[in-house]
């Protein structure tokens, strides 16, 4: 196994998307280039959903065109798409920025996202899990003929906030369909950050099971992610657990931000993700290496921070 692990930092896009306040474009563009500069593996760059449902987002087409010409080497952009009218969106991004910057793929992967909790899969995405699943069939393959990277999102791994515990079962099922459907990457979710080291180890078992036999995708990228919010406190030792059961991609948030705005209740806001710095300090600690600067990863954590101030 290798001691590379690799981080994708989902500030701009998950880290912002629950937040009342809009934060103008030209801030965020600098966020991205600050968490660039951090040598991230992949930065979430935005998703392009109907600024109707998620109005912190509206602006995704802009804010690719403000990152276009300082993307740079070795970082791969992704962009969240609910649905086919989504992908379009990011290839006509991509056919811009190829017609006009010469870039041959300013975002190199999209995701697509469901729940292993009927109820939560229904508040978040207006379908069951089955509706929401077929809605992908022709979306991943089209995906593909653009050269695209498709991830899977699952959210609600261990506890949705309306159905209570969710099986490693349901979680393993969701995976194989998107697998079947040519996922190139899973990316479990911890929504409410209800994740403990004992209750996350299933459910990374149960994805590898899943994963097991496979022929391997078109892309060097790895092929389990793990995506933890930090409520209680348990994330680092989420990430050591994980890193044991042989897990080498994670996500994180600059400055902490972020949090599903559908997982908010009237009392509590969503919690936020687990910080990108806690994340790169946990992994070193376990003696594994990332690619990340600190002091540029300081910088751009503080910055996040900041914009909600």
């Amino acid at each position: 196994m290798t001691s590379r692990v690799r981080i994708t930092d989902v500030s701009p896009r998950d880290g912002l998307q629950a937040e009342k306040a809009i934060v103008p474009t030209v801030d965020k563009a600098r966020l991205v280039e600050l968490v660039r500069r951090a040598n991230v593996d992949e930065i979430e760059v935005s998703s392009f959903v109907s600024p109707k449902w998620v109005p912190q987002l509206g602006d995704a087409s802009g804010l690719f065109e403000l990152v276009t010409q300082s993307k740079g080497e070795g970082v791969c952009y992704s962009a969240l798409v609910p649905n086919m009218r989504g992908l379009e969106s990011a290839i006509e991004v991509n056919k811009r920025a190829r017609e006009q910057n010469g870039i041959e793929r300013l975002i190199d992967k999209v995701s697509v996202f469901a729940a292993a909790s009927e109820a939560f899969s229904l508040k978040n995405t207006n379908g069951t899990i089955d509706e929401v699943l077929k809605r992908f069939e022709g979306l991943i393959p089209l995906a593909h003929e653009h050269g695209l990277m498709v991830r899977g999102y699952i959210s609600c791994i261990v506890r949705c906030p309306f159905d209570g515990d969710v099986s490693p079962v349901a979680v393993g099922d969701v995976a194989s369909r998107l697998l079947d459907m040519g996922a190139d990457e899973l990316d479990l979710g911890d929504t409410i950050g209800a994740a403990t080291p004992e209750t996350i180890e299933p459910v990374i078992m149960e994805a590898i099971d899943r994963l097991e036999g496979r022929a391997s995708n078109d892309f060097d990228e790895p092929t389990l992610t793990l995506h933890l919010h930090d409520t209680f406190g348990h994330a680092s030792d989420c990430v050591r657990i994980a890193l044991e059961l042989g897990v080498r991609s994670f996500d994180g948030s600059a400055g902490g931000l972020g949090g599903c705005p559908y997982a908010s209740t009237e009392t509590a806001r969503a919690p936020g993700n687990i910080s990108t710095m806690l994340l790169n300090q946990t992994i070193r600690e376990a003696g594994f290496r990332t690619g990340i600067d600190e002091a540029a990863l300081f910088e751009a954590s503080e910055y996040a921070a900041g914009l909600l101030a």
